[in-house]
Formats: C-alpha cells, sequence, structure tokens
C-alpha cells in the first residue's frame, strides 16, 4: 500500500513528529518517503537529523513531490496554507489535515477541484504513539486512499471512520478528554496524600491502578458497570466512596464536560 509513496507534512511540531516517528517505527514507511517542511527551518534540520526524513524550504517543492499532503499546522495558519498550495498540487494528491475546526468544504473549496481530502482529531497520547484518531472523508476520497490514512493514524494508535458532523462530539470527548483524565489523575494523587500518603506513593499507587483498570475493561470487554460490581461488596469500602461520588454529581459534571467542550468546538468551527 506505501511502497512508493510520499508523504509530505507541513508543520513539524509535536503531533508532525509524532506521526512521523509512529509511521518509521511501524515500518510503514521508510525515511527517505517522509518529507518535511515548517516555517521554523532549525526545526526542520533538527527532525532531518533525529529521524533521517527528507528536509524541504520551500513548501511547493514538497507539494510537488508528494503523493500525500499532511496539514500539521495551526488552524489559524490553514488559509494562508491552502493558497500557497492550491496552485501546486499535482495529480490531485491527497491531502490529510488534523487543524482543528476546519470543515472538509472549506478544504475543498480552498483546493483544486476534485481534490480528495481527510480531515482527522487526533488526541495528544499520540504523542507516545497511544491516540486516538477519528478521521471523515471528503467527496472525493476513494477507499483505498482511506484505508491508507487510516493506516497512517493506527501507527500513533487507534483510527476509526466517523461521519464530518460527529466531528465536535469527538473533539469534546476523545480530543479533549486526556484533559479530564490528567485533571481526575490530579484530584486522586492529591487524594492519597490527604488520607496520609506520601506524594510520590500516591502518585505511583494512583497511576497504576487507573493504567490497571483500563487495561480491565479493554481485555474484559465487559461494561464499566459489571467491572465496578466485581469491586463493590456489600457495604464495604468501594460502595462508600462511590456514594460520596454520587452524591456530589461526578458522573454527571463528566458528562457535562464533555457536552461543553463538543458546543465549544461548534462554536471555534463556525468562526
Amino acid at each position: 500500500m506505501f511502497e512508493n509513496v510520499r508523504i509530505g507534512f507541513i508543520g513539524g511540531g509535536n503531533m508532525g513528529e509524532a506521526l512521523i516517528k509512529g509511521l518509521l517505527g511501524s515500518s510503514l514507511l521508510k525515511p527517505d518517503q517522509v518529507g518535511l517542511v515548517d516555517v521554523d527551518s532549525a526545526r526542520v534540520e533538527l527532525l532531518k537529523e533525529r529521524h533521517g526524513i527528507r528536509g524541504y524550504h520551500r513548501m511547493e517543492d514538497l507539494a510537488r513531490e508528494s503523493r500525500v499532503i499532511l496539514l500539521a499546522v495551526k488552524p489559524q495558519t490553514v488559509p494562508d496554507v491552502l493558497s500557497r498550495l492550491s496552485g501546486q498540487l499535482v495529480g490531485r494528491p491527497l491531502v490529510i489535515s488534523i487543524a482543528a475546526g476546519i470543515s472538509l468544504a472549506q478544504l475543498e473549496d480552498a483546493l483544486p477541484d476534485e481534490t480528495p481530502v481527510i480531515r482527522v482529531m487526533p488526541n495528544n497520547p499520540a504523542l507516545i504513539l497511544q491516540g486516538a484518531s477519528a478521521l471523515s472523508r471528503g467527496l472525493y476520497v476513494t477507499d483505498e486512499q482511506m484505508r491508507m490514512a487510516v493506516k497512517l493514524f493506527e501507527s500513533v494508535g487507534i483510527a476509526l471512520e466517523v461521519e464530518e458532523k460527529c466531528m465536535d462530539a469527538v473533539t469534546g470527548l476523545s480530543g479533549s478528554g486526556p484533559g479530564y483524565v490528567f485533571h481526575l489523575l490530579e484530584a486522586l494523587i492529591d487524594a492519597g496524600v490527604l488520607v496520609g500518603l506520601p506524594r510520590a506513593t500516591s502518585r505511583e499507587l494512583v497511576l497504576q491502578t487507573v493504567k490497571g483498570a483500563v487495561l480491565m475493561a479493554m481485555e474484559t470487554g465487559k461494561h464499566p458497570a459489571e467491572l465496578k460490581e466485581w469491586i463493590t461488596s456489600p457495604g464495604g469500602t468501594t460502595i462508600r466512596g462511590l456514594q460520596v461520588l454520587e452524591e456530589r454529581g461526578v458522573h454527571g459534571a463528566v458528562m457535562s464536560a464533555v457536552q461543553a467542550a463538543t458546543l465549544r468546538s461548534q462554536e471555534l468551527g463556525k468562526k
């Protein structure tokens, strides 16, 4: 699928490098199949040295030599990038954008007619190759191109195809989700300190407890409510703690947080 395919990255920030690292680490691509251009020439040189990829000084040169172009830039710079790209695309390469809030229609309207475009919402754990990415296809994307894009993002975690109308919900859930998890981790660690544990001990116990619970849910495939029942004895410690969480409305608060983030994503998209 990727034999002789050249992928050009526009933007070499953390997420761009995470994808490059995943693609090379999974052996989907060889270093000479990956190109990079960035406004920071020092960053290009650093990633060239670190990963052995090809570096470019001009976006136009990268575009002409790439079958897949991946936009890994900030949303506010996308219009300028698309304007410069529009006249340089040869043979309708696949354009993949990970810029939050930029719709497929916006991308397609700014590029030559019938350019295949895919919009992706990855998340932060892609930086350690444990990300969750959602992909939406544009009007002119073939099944083969979609399979290729899914394979690319599977190199840094899981990748699922969704309808574009779901993208704001994806942003509110998995895009912002790591922030909620880190917030809860901090609360649990502080709770351990509150009841007398040294902070380092509390941190180690919390991280392993959460990791173990997540892996247990993934490997058993059971509903979290069922797993919760396994450790909730009548009159025991867990049910007492869960009672407090219910009284304080934690379940509803988490749902409201995702809803609020989804609405904010919609607002940003309109802007």
